[in-house]
């Protein structure tokens, strides 16, 4: 039993949660994407509204991923994924600053559900207009010892480093 885990991706809306889970899962996704019918259509044509799942392995380790909707009208699903999470992923999408603040909230919301690992990935951070990740973890108010780092979620193996490294922060607090 020691070798699964539930890692939850979380988020503000549109920073990539969906494509994130998609570009790693060794199995067809099983997701709840819908057409977007509020002002938010003109971001992109559909949304999450209640998970993402996908599966990996990576080591011998079994990545149990749920990817979290990124509206807060659909924020009951937060708490339902929450249970028996192993450790979260908050990603950001580096060039949307104004969103940090809602990443904030997410992290003490799913921090307060469960104490568990976490780290924050900057999703887009080699896109042009993207912001440090130093600026990310200043706007962020985060502390020195929650770790930053960046990512492209259409890149396998750019979601795999996140993964090893959420995989690494969980296996060192059993310790």
């Amino acid at each position: 039993m020691a070798n699964l885990y539930k890692i939850i991706v979380t988020g503000p809306f549109s920073c990539g949660k969906t494509t994130f889970v998609s570009t790693i899962s060794e199995i067809p996704v099983v997701s709840t994407e819908r057409k977007i019918t509020t002002e938010d259509r003109g971001v992109k044509a559909e949304t999450t509204v209640a998970m993402d799942y996908g599966r990996v392995t990576l080591d011998g380790r079994v990545l149990h991923l749920n990817g979290t909707p990124g509206q807060a009208r659909f924020d009951f699903m937060w708490e339902i994924l929450a249970h028996e999470m192993n450790g979260f992923i908050v990603l950001v999408d580096s060039t949307d600053p104004p969103s940090f603040p809602d990443a904030s909230e997410l992290i003490k919301l799913f921090s307060k559900m469960k104490q568990v690992p976490y780290l924050v990935v900057a999703n887009k951070a080699d896109k042009s207009g993207a912001v440090s990740l130093g600026q990310i973890r200043r706007e962020m108010e985060m502390d020195e010892n929650v770790t930053v780092m960046p990512c492209d979620s259409t890149s396998k193996s750019s979601v795999r480093q996140v993964l090893l490294q959420v995989i690494e922060l969980i296996e060192r607090s059993r310790q």
